[in-house]
């Protein structure tokens, strides 16, 4: 076979793969970019909930090929098995080889699937961004009658939601904690979502461990421990992932102490010529820099953007300065948004803090068609004032709303900050110039701080 050449080589067909090579060509527009992937389709890793109940077919969560080519990015479907450190050389299943002057591993993850639910029993499911896999598990589900969801994070609780749209189904979520999103949320915001899914009909399990799975063939129940058994004809791990470092591991790249390969701020590798980025690659709290277990798309893209611009020569302006975490979600008509700490793991992590809280409406007056009450919670460092999260539920605005808050934990704002931040209002698109959350927030705040009781 003959050998394939390029100049930087991805390995990774999702978002931070995708971005890093257009990231790359976009920095280095004379150099060649391949990328290697293992399907031909590749599924929108965000939408892959949305496949069961809001979008019409699986297609329509295909992520497209044309900004690559608009790049003159190379793709090439097959999978790499080994890479030669010392030759920079990829070989793939095929027998091809490619050689590369920079690497860059964008391998993903993968679900977690506890021994309990290793089984040959059909009907199982976990959540892996395998499109063909995504469209059989839809099928399959769609005929079900009993669905049962167990792990009640983002991605557990999304598909309760959209798995209930298909109408005619008895869709049960457990979740092992108290609450369902309390690895992201105050206690607070995880009661609002599981309010909006009980109104809907959705069964709610929490605070209660799956003891193990049961039937002949195919799965029949669930079952918790203490003994009751929740009738099952599919059933939907999401327990969450862990880094795919396989390949890496095999290259002798080091690994991080709690998972995923480690790099550096400019998310370079143990080897100075090879770079990971996204969900493979470890993650440092923005706060404490200890690891943290997060895997965004959002994430994922601004690590690639960071090592596309530093794969030939380091621009400082782009290094990862830390993980924020910033999600948002919407479940049953209520968005949620969370950025940076929750309350629980400042105090957890030993944080002095204060809190400020706004309840409003995200249009004014609020007499406004379509309008939406906004609550948000905004956490701040006591002695220095410096914000530390932001949570949010609400309308359609709770998106940019928290992506804002996010923006402001990055740039180490404080409260009189926010207090005093100059900012936009329209009546249709905002909350009222005297009312605006944020600001409301950080008043509050600084109330609590300067106003003796």
């Amino acid at each position: 076979m003959d050998k394939l050449t390029t100049d930087v080589l991805v390995i990774g067909g999702g978002p931070a793969g995708v971005i890093t090579a257009i990231s790359t060509k976009n920095t280095y527009p004379n150099k060649r970019v391949m990328l290697v992937r293992r399907d031909a389709r590749v599924a929108v890793p965000c939408g892959i909930p949305y496949m069961f109940g809001t979008l019409a077919s699986a297609e329509d969560n295909l992520m497209g090929d044309a900004p690559l080519k608009a790049k003159n990015v190379e793709i090439k479907v097959g999978i790499v098995v080994a890479v030669d450190q010392a030759r920079k050389q990829a070989l793939l299943e095929s027998g091809e080889e490619i050689a590369f002057e920079k690497l860059v591993l964008a391998t993903g993850s993968k679900p977690i699937i506890p021994k309990p639910f290793r089984t040959p029993l059909k009907g199982v499911y976990a959540v892996y961004k395998d499109f063909e896999y995504l469209v059989e598990m839809r099928k399959r589900i769609q005929e079900a009658r009993h669905v049962v969801i167990i792990g009640g994070g983002f991605i557990g609780v999304e598909l309760a939601d959209e798995i209930n749209k298909m109408g005619d189904k008895v869709v049960t979520l457990t979740e092992m904690t108290d609450h369902i999103l309390q690895q992201s949320f105050d206690e607070e915001f995880c009661q609002r979502a599981e309010e909006v899914l009980r109104s809907d009909g959705v069964q709610l399990r929490t605070g209660v461990k799956v003891a193990g799975l049961g039937g002949k063939e195919r799965v029949e129940y669930v079952e918790l421990e203490g003994g009751e058994k929740l009738p099952a004809d599919a059933v939907v791990l999401s327990i969450g992932a862990r880094p795919t470092t396989d390949l890496a591991e095999k290259m002798g790249l080091q690994i991080a102490e709690f998972g995923g390969i480690k790099v550096d701020e400019f998310m370079r590798t143990s080897h100075p010529d090879i770079f990971a980025v996204g969900d493979c690659a470890e993650k440092r709290c923005f706060f404490s820099r200890k690891h943290i277990p997060i895997m965004l798309a959002s994430t994922a893209t601004a690590e690639a953007r960071s090592a596309g611009s530093n794969i030939y020569s380091v621009k400082s302006l782009e290094m990862n300065k830390g993980t924020i975490g910033v999600y948002s979600t919407r479940v049953n008509g209520l968005s949620l948004g969370t950025a940076g700490l929750t309350e629980s793991k400042a105090l957890a992590e030993g944080f002095d803090i204060v809190t400020g809280i706004s309840d409003g409406i995200d249009k004014h007056p609020g007499t406004l068609p379509n309008k939406s009450k906004v609550h948000v919670k905004l956490l701040f460092s006591r002695f220095s004032g410096t914000l530390l999260g932001g949570q949010v539920y609400g309308g359609d605005s709770v998106g940019e709303l928290i992506n804002t808050i996010a923006l402001a934990i990055q740039n180490k704002m404080s409260m009189v900050d926010l207090d005093t931040i100059q900012f936009g209002t329209h009546p249709l698109l905002t909350a009222a110039p005297t009312t605006y959350p944020l600001i409301v927030c950080a008043s509050d705040a600084l109330q609590k701080v300067y106003v003796p009781n």
